[in-house]
């Protein structure tokens, strides 16, 4: 049981105070372990001293070896340390407050910004007569869907569309029937944290009198989705899935669910994350796949890719930092488009990373998460990593002139096999490729430890980390990387992104490649594709591979993937829940 510091006499809370003070330079400074730091800070906090010797013990964490004399020479510095760490900890920060710098993709290639400008030659607007990107997207085995008369459910965006434009349904029935799915659903799914009722029923309102009115605000308009809760609305909370915020309500709307609904689409429910976006455990339990129920959906974007894998919502926004969009739509079988860092603005949203944080589309089909894309990128003057590049939707792709990687020096799997079988099949040939394997990526991902460190360093100083997952122990490490290493690795992850420019000098794209910890670093966008039906229990599911392209180059991403999709004809087979 922790004492109340302001029932201790007076000698004894004045002892604790300082200790307390000691305990936080020393982690600022990364020096010693968590045991000596607290045996160090015991001893100084007596006489608001460090010894030499107590010096020469902590050496090891900062990694270098000092002479007797530069411990002696040390020793005033360190109170000068302590004294300034002290007075930056009294600057009071909200958790939104950036810092003053910008991750930026294209640093590393100058021309990389002329050709996010130009449309790709390999690239047209389809015509007429080819209609969208994918086919029918409820068309299949009914036996492999749900029991009940679901129909609406496994309506494409563009179907759903045509119905209310054609008023043969109205978007307030459209929203009615996706809140009706999402709780009668919920108890085996626990995909989401709060319904936004009385919002959708605003927006779908708006959408039937905009229409009958010939107002059209595009593709989106009248469609249901559903936003990972970390996504500011205002009047609703955003708990970004842990207990220390399941109350909170902030005072503005992100700009993702801003640009929504502009573009007329009906909010149905705030969806479940990992809390702190760190895999499929928030304060309500696990979420789940409903391929398998008694599986974990994977995270972070948990609720987003159950609830779209189930046929609850047409599509939703998840975020990734690494792998919280790729690693739960591949478990729950659904496309994910992890789009290019700075591709959509970040502004109104949970920070963990403020260099690889990353918002995108969950859909069923390439042509819906790109007809989501187009609406929600752009630059924004709330996120100062958010940019304008070329983007347009729909698009089709000439395979004969795009070069496409067969990675070579990472284990192809099943799912990337039939990929790439796909795409030989259509025509296309595929160039060898490797992946940069000088540089171990995944030391350098303790960047975003150190940044998610420093987001949550109140929750840290405080000692409130119970029901974050494994986010305590990573916080209360990361005060102990040092200064010096952190710029290290963000040298080192400048030389990944220059060998990564030398990867798309010889392909436009690439499937698979165990590049996950990469491309996160290096700011690529990945699109996550269902390409083969396997047997698990309980039932048989749909697999997925990734696909990688160049920088900004989400279009080229799409068109490849849909022709992928209409190939392995994946996409009509649907979980059955009861």
């Amino acid at each position: 049981m922790h004492s109340n510091p302001e029932q201790l006499p007076e000698t004894r809370q004045s002892h604790q105070q300082s200790r307390r003070r000691i305990l936080a330079t020393l982690s600022a400074t990364g020096i010693g372990s968590l045991v000596f730091q607290r045996a160090l800070a015991d001893e100084a906090a007596k006489s608001l001293s460090v010894t030499k010797e107590q010096v020469a013990a902590a050496e090891w964490v900062a990694g270098i070896t000092l002479s007797d004399d530069q411990r002696t020479s040390l020793l005033n510095e360190l109170k000068k340390v302590r004294e300034d760490g002290e007075k930056i900890r009294s600057i009071k920060l909200d958790y939104d407050t950036l810092p003053a710098f910008r991750f930026d993709p294209e640093m590393v290639d100058p021309e990389s910004v002329k050709r996010s400008s130009e449309p790709r030659p390999w690239l047209r607007e389809p015509s007429s007569a080819e209609g969208s990107q994918t086919g029918d997207s409820s068309s299949g085995d009914a036996s492999a869907k749900t029991a009940e008369d679901t129909s609406l459910s496994w309506l494409s965006i563009r179907e759903l569309g045509q119905r209310l434009r054609s008023r043969s349904i109205t978007a307030v029935q459209l929203a009615e029937h996706c809140l009706a799915q999402l709780e009668k659903h919920n108890a085996k799914l626990n995909c989401v944290v709060t319904l936004t009722r009385d919002l959708a029923m605003k927006q779908a309102e708006q959408a039937d009198r905009e229409l009958a009115a010939g107002m059209d605000r595009g593709p989106l308009h009248g469609i249901p989705w559903g936003a990972k809760d970390l996504i500011a609305v205002e009047g609703y909370p955003t708990t970004w899935g842990a207990p220390q915020f399941k109350d909170q309500t902030l005072p503005s709307t992100a700009t993702v669910a801003r640009k929504l609904e502009e573009a007329g689409a009906v909010l149905v429910a705030k969806l479940s994350l990992g809390a702190l976006a760190m895999g499929d455990q928030w304060f309500n339990g696990q979420t789940k796949n409903p391929w398998n129920p008694e599986q974990g959906s994977s995270g972070s974007s948990a609720g987003s890719a159950s609830a779209v894998a189930a046929g609850l919502i047409p599509f939703a926004i998840g975020s990734e930092t690494l792998g919280s969009i790729v690693s739960p739509t591949r478990r729950c079988g659904v496309m994910g488009l992890r789009p290019t860092f700075g591709r959509v603005s970040r502004a109104g949203c949970m920070a963990l990373s403020w260099t690889m944080d990353k918002l995108g589309p969950i859909a069923r089909s390439a042509d819906e998460c790109g007809l989501v894309l187009a609406a929600i990128q752009g630059r924004d003057d709330g996120d100062p990593t958010a940019v304008d590049r070329w983007f347009a939707w729909p698009r089709t792709v000439d395979l004969s002139a795009v070069r496409i990687g067969k990675v070579t020096n990472s284990p192809t799997s099943p799912a990337e096999q039939a990929a790439l079988d796909a795409i030989v099949a259509l025509g296309a040939k595929l160039v060898e490729v490797e992946m940069p394997r000088e540089i171990p990526e995944w030391p350098l991902t303790s960047m975003l430890d150190v940044e998610a460190a420093c987001v949550f360093e109140p929750l840290t100083r405080s000692g409130n980390l119970e029901g974050i997952n494994a986010w305590g122990n990573i916080f209360q490490r990361s005060h102990f990387v040092t200064a010096v290493d952190f710029l290290h690795a963000a040298r080192a992850r400048y030389r990944l992104m220059k060998q990564m420019v030398d990867v798309f000098a010889k392909v436009d794209c690439y499937v698979g490649g165990g590049d996950l910890g990469i491309t996160n670093l290096t700011g690529h966008p990945t699109l996550s594709i269902p390409v083969m039906m396997q047997d698990m229990k309980p039932q048989v599911r749909p697999i997925c591979c990734t696909l990688t392209a160049g920088l900004y180059d989400e279009a080229t991403l799409l068109a490849v993937g849909a022709e992928i999709e209409k190939k392995v004809d994946v996409l009509k087979f649907h979980p059955t829940l009861g």
